[in-house]
């Protein structure tokens, strides 16, 4: 078992700083949706707040997973001190199992982030090697040069937190994800009483959440949401299956709770929900009353008008339970007439596609489909403008460090800043691998550290990178022409072909000319080579390579790669 230890409670902090200057470094989490990862450096004391993933965009062909590239932390390895993480979304906590093989500290966070963490980590043998230290939000702990106080925040998962790091050079504060939800679900809400205390010191640095500072006013409350999901239920005769994000245990709880009241029974589909609900349940976050929750195998024998599916496939995700289910290709679920589908999720940025193609499936298969853009079925788990200016108001800090979302969100919430009264020149837009320093005389972005991402695709960690991408993309837009000859060892002379094999280029019952004309065209280029060069491979797979890309561009239009094959006879 991982070793759970209570944190140091005791407040000690040394003040005998040589330089008074400290370093922040985003290495994700700017610019881009997901990948969050921060670090605070202080002379040999290195701090790192989460440590996420971020989904792969239409681009990055075959690529299951982005984490942050570590090359920075692997150079001072032996100074890192510690991961703190806000809360339990795979964007904050999904790159653990990458970074802890390489990198072992010790992880902090909330009782129901690490009850999320350990079910990764054991997914990857890491749990037995890990230290997980439990954080009580209401009690400041000291790790190395740093003194950590924390404030609860309202997000779409519970236990979530933002962080103050006590530097010598000033308070820096980490927001993470968060919104201000006056009528919140479980009756936590945000600490504002802390953050209030957080202001009084000083806040030298904010890192605050961006994401949704295009939008306007407020973000709603979560229980608006439970509001469309008891009016769902009570004009719903047939049954209910529901999607969502298997973290959101606010809307899972709430679907319980309309269960209850609407004498329904919900069954569990989905790896991910069936572990989150499991989970939550055991540390006491998701509260399910007794005979309301049945297996999956017994949903057939119930009349629809008592059923419920809850479900992961929220963003039309190929392998997810939805999915299946639109394909009609799911073992233990069919769609049935008379069914409704509600789809309790904002697509993600790149998603939008998939989860349109689910819910077409879903309609052509008889369905009634509720989804967020028909329906208050949803709202988000990021505050909007006027919670953003609420958060800089409350804690007045000197620099603003816009983070989360993409480069046009922090923009935008660098605007709002300078309505709030924060300088211009005291908004700092970072980049990733900014390094951003502070000392006694002020801030500024003082220069780069190696930074950027690694895809990760299978078990394959960072071994794809640009030219695999880029070949990948064309094979998938123009296909591959594969041109396989034999060569005489001792004459350097062709022996056997040129012999033409296409995959994804053409239909080759229909293009017997064009590749005749195309073996015609290597014969001639071959030609032009003297026969003493014949035996210098490169040179052939070259000649063949630019006369078959010219011929087929005139031909054809289309600029399949082409991968010439010599043996040697």
């Amino acid at each position: 078992m991982a070793k759970i230890k209570p944190p140091d409670d005791r407040i000690n902090h040394r003040n005998n700083a040589k330089s008074n200057k400290v370093q922040v470094i985003p290495l994700g989490g700017v610019g881009e949706i997901g990948k969050n990862m921060f670090v605070v450096r202080y002379e040999d004391d290195i701090l790192i707040l989460d440590a996420g993933i971020k989904f792969p965009d239409d681009e990055m062909l075959g690529v299951d997973v982005v984490i942050p590239d570590i090359s920075y932390l692997l150079e001072s390895k032996e100074k890192i001190k510690a991961i703190i993480l806000t809360h339990g979304h795979e964007d904050h906590i999904g790159a653990l199992p990458y970074i802890l093989d390489k990198i072992n500290v010790p992880i902090y966070g909330t009782k129901l982030t690490l009850g999320i963490v350990k079910v990764k980590l054991k997914e990857y043998n890491l749990l037995k090697s890990s230290t997980l230290i439990e954080i009580n939000p209401s009690k400041a702990i000291e790790i190395a040069s740093f003194k950590l106080q924390f404030f609860r925040t309202n997000h779409n998962i519970p236990d979530s937190i933002g962080v103050a790091v006590e530097t010598p050079a000033g308070l820096i504060v980490y927001t993470s994800d968060f919104k201000f939800d006056q009528t919140h679900v479980n009756g936590i809400y945000t600490d504002f009483h802390q953050i209030a205390k957080l202001a009084q010191k000083g806040v030298l640095a904010l890192l605050s959440d961006s994401t949704n500072a295009e939008r306007p006013g407020y973000t709603l409350s979560e229980k608006e949401v439970g509001e469309t999901i008891n009016e769902i239920f009570r004009t719903t005769e047939g049954r209910i299956i529901i999607a969502t994000f298997a973290s959101n245990i606010h809307r899972i709880q709430q679907v319980f709770d309309a269960a209850v009241r609407f004498e329904r029974k919900v069954a569990v589909i989905g790896r991910s929900m069936v572990n989150v609900v499991e989970i939550a349940r055991e540390l006491g976050y998701l509260h399910i009353a007794e005979g309301s929750f049945i297996d999956v195998g017994e949903i057939d024998k119930l009349p629809c008008s008592e059923c419920v599916v809850l479900t992961t496939g929220s963003q039309g995700e190929p392998m997810s339970a939805l999915t299946r289910i639109s394909l009609a290709d799911h073992r233990k679920v069919e769609i049935r007439p008379g069914d409704t589908v509600v789809i309790s999720a904002k697509p993600i940025p790149g998603n939008e596609k998939l989860v349109s193609r689910t819910i077409d499936n879903l309609f052509r298969l008889g369905a009634r489909v509720i989804y967020e853009s028909v329906s208050g079925i949803h709202v988000s788990g990021h505050g909007s403008q006027e919670e953003l200016k609420m958060m800089l108001n409350l804690l007045r800090p000197r620099y603003l460090i816009p983070v989360h979302g993409e480069y046009r969100h922090m923009i935008h919430h660098a605007q709002l800043a300078e309505k709030v009264g924060i300088p211009k020149d005291n908004i700092l837009i970072a980049e990733i691998g900014s390094v951003l320093e502070f000392n006694a005389k002020g801030g500024r972005i003082a220069g780069r550290v190696t930074a950027g991402q690694v895809l990760v695709d299978g078990f394959g960690v960072g071994d794809v990178g640009n030219i695999v991408l880029r070949d990948r993309k064309v094979l998938s837009e123009d296909g591959i022409v594969i041109v396989v000859l034999s060569i005489s060892k001792d004459k350097n002379e062709i022996v056997s072909g040129p012999d033409i094999i296409t995959r994804g280029f053409v239909y080759v019952r229909e293009s017997e000319e064009l590749l005749l004309q195309a073996r015609d065209n290597i014969n001639q280029a071959l030609d032009k080579l003297a026969t003493d060069k014949m035996n210098e491979w490169s040179a052939v797979k070259s000649s063949i390579r630019e006369s078959m890309g010219r011929f087929f561009w005139e031909k054809t239009g289309r600029r399949p790669m082409i991968l010439p094959i010599i043996m040697e006879v």
